[in-house]
């Protein structure tokens, strides 16, 4: 697999739960692991479709899960999927995530839901059901849009 341009880094209280759950929920498969001579986590890599998530422990005090800092974030994670985004959102709800938005059609052609996961990262889950153009995204929204993919 050639690296991602590209890959988010994620800081759990217990990093091998997490990577657990990230596979039961999400579906994400476990492609590194470097653990140091006592078994501890060292490094983690998790493939999903062309992209990495690297998942780790809190290793200074600045890099910290939400669930050790009062459930703060300072980003959200976004999962592109291939097919039905509700059966998605029940795999999800059924390994422990907490459901923050139920599925929904956005004006932008995606249907998304959102979660938390069991240390309280965010997380956006969403496919593409229609095509929209910037004109009709404009329209549904009321924004204005600057270049549109």
């Amino acid at each position: 697999m050639a690296r991602a341009s590209l890959t988010s880094a994620l800081c759990y209280r217990d990093p091998k739960a997490a990577l657990k759950w990230l596979e039961a929920a999400f579906d994400f498969e476990l492609v590194m692991l470097i653990e140091d001579a006592d078994g501890n986590l060292a490094h983690s890599e998790m493939k999903f479709g062309d992209s990495l998530v690297m998942i780790g422990t809190e290793w200074t005090d600045q890099h910290r899960s939400p669930a050790s800092i009062d459930g703060l974030n300072t980003q959200t994670v976004h999962i592109k999927v291939e097919g039905d985004v509700d059966a998605h959102c029940q795999r999800a709800r059924a390994a422990g995530a907490e459901i923050l938005m139920e599925p929904a059609d956005q004006f932008y052609g995606d249907r998304t839901y959102r979660c938390r996961d069991l240390e309280g990262h965010f997380w956006t889950v969403g496919a593409a059901v229609k095509a929209v153009s910037r004109e009709e995204a404009e329209a549904a929204s009321g924004l204005k849009i600057q270049g549109w993919m």
